[in-house]
């Protein structure tokens, strides 16, 4: 009896062995904690907690401890409605009525999220919906030209990846001077994970498919960010504190398509796509095209995203995949494409998750911006496609605007160029000027009067009841 009960316990250990060696890394998943994390309440007097983040008032008795105090105001929505506790952050704004900036202290060098809030607020003492302005961020001009308050009474998020290789990120506001203000209702500046931006990834256009590097040092805009299948993922839900929107909008025909929900375990490998690359609530949804009556469909989904043409940018497109719909490994293959171009043939998820279901995977395709103004990508059958099989998934897109050649995601100037070219720098300027001339006309002036006089004394006629004598010596 001892001994049957000791190859029980045996077998035990044995099994529990077996089943933690089989469990996926995520069961041991750490939450991201970044190194640098400044969130700003700008404008505000008071702290505010949004989705378990404290962002911290800008607004004091004592010296702000990241804006140029000197040259900004603090402004409150009179909006009696405003006020909510989903929208805090979109309670007040700081303005800036000259040249200003925000100072950020940068412990851990590399890439990091910069995220800018920006809200119409309702006041007497500026129309927001006339102010228009440029944002450099570090050496790159993020936004030009900006119209802050919009039309629409929503909040906008602008989010960048950056770069930061010193110890101090800048934010500048630069007014144009036509609106002769900026202003923003809140700020985030946070460490990226190392797996977040590539440093190689595959560039695509009709003439060339080559893999390059070097993109991770550049500066990109997320453009857009698609919950394929699924609703919205707010940041509270994300381990990045990210927003993906349905992908409804952007489909171009559903027809052929099936929404698909996984209600198991997403199984995060080491080396492969983690949580802060894209979360549970994306690769949990799906649009898929699945083969019927024993035949492959001869059809592809395409989503439709519409960009800024030409300007000289390239776009990082960057798509997620999960296997969770397939009931045994080897029986996904479908092709990929993007703007047209085949990006990805036979896409075997099997093969590149270690023969594993439900273990997500992405890939990064860079491409050029089109005249046309339109993005494409598009999934369908390729020619190892199986019948009574899924025949095409995908579960989330970003697309990604990188920098240009002047080191710009909006406009052709560099940030030098708008920096030299500021209206608070014209306004300094031109007191300077009109004393420097002012100087010289006053200068022209006495010089003329001396002349005159001196020329005066020289030739003066003698007079003519001078005696000889006198006019002798």
């Amino acid at each position: 009896m001892e001994f049957q009960y000791r190859n029980f316990e045996i077998s035990l250990l044995l099994l529990l062995l077996l089943l933690s060696l089989s469990f996926p890394p995520s069961l041991s998943y750490t939450p991201f904690s970044p190194v640098d994390n400044h969130l700003v309440n700008c404008g505000s007097a008071e702290d505010a907690t949004i989705d378990n983040r404290l962002y911290a008032a800008d607004h004091s008795s004592r010296k702000l401890p990241f804006c140029s105090s000197d040259r900004s105001l603090a402004v409150r929505n009179e909006d009696p409605f405003a006020g909510s506790s989903s929208s805090r952050l979109y309670d007040t704004a700081r303005v800036f009525k000259k040249p200003s900036e925000y100072k950020f202290e940068i412990r851990e060098k590399g890439t990091h999220m910069v995220r800018l809030h920006f809200y119409d607020l309702n006041s007497s003492k500026f129309d927001f919906g006339n102010a228009r302005f440029h944002v450099v961020v570090d050496k790159y001009v993020v936004l030009s030209n900006f119209n802050g308050g919009l039309s629409v009474k929503a909040p906008l998020v602008k989010e960048y990846l950056i770069w930061v290789d010193s110890d101090t990120l800048v934010i500048r506001f630069l007014p144009t001077e036509s609106s002769k203000f900026a202003f923003v209702n809140a700020i985030e500046v946070i460490s990226a994970p190392k797996d977040l931006v590539p440093n190689s990834a595959l560039y695509l256009d009709s003439l060339q498919f080559e893999n390059l590097d070097g993109w991770s040092n550049q500066a990109l805009e997320v453009v857009y960010r698609v919950n394929v299948g699924g609703p919205k993922v707010t940041p509270f839900n994300d381990t990045l504190w990210r927003t993906w929107v349905p992908d409804d909008e952007y489909l171009e025909s559903s027809s052929w398509s099936e929404r698909l929900y996984f209600g198991g375990r997403i199984r995060y490998q080491s080396g492969g796509a983690s949580r802060e690359v894209g979360p549970d609530n994306v690769y949990k949804t799906a649009r898929l095209i699945r083969s019927s009556n024993g035949s492959i469909p001869n059809v592809n989904i395409t989503w439709v995203f519409p960009v800024a043409g030409g300007g000289g940018y390239k776009y990082l497109v960057r798509l997620h995949f999960c296997d969770i719909a397939s009931i045994s490994l080897e029986l996904l293959f479908f092709n990929v494409y993007v703007n047209g171009n085949l990006a990805i043939e036979n896409l075997d998820l099997s093969s590149v998750t270690n023969e594993m279901l439900a273990s997500p995977y992405y890939a990064d395709v860079v491409v050029d911006s089109y005249s046309s103004g339109v993005l494409k990508v598009s999934i369908g059958p390729s020619n190892e496609s199986l019948s009574h099989a899924i025949d095409g998934i995908l579960n989330g897109v970003e697309i990604m605007k990188l920098s240009n050649s002047m080191g710009s995601l909006d406009g052709p100037d560099s940030a030098d160029v708008v920096l030299r070219h500021w209206p608070g720098r014209t306004g300094v300027l031109i007191p300077l000027v009109a004393a420097v001339l002012l100087v010289l006309s006053l200068s022209i002036v006495l010089r003329r009067r001396i002349i005159e006089t001196k020329e005066s004394i020289e030739w003066s006629k003698l007079p003519v009841n001078v005696s000889e004598f006198n006019a002798k010596v």
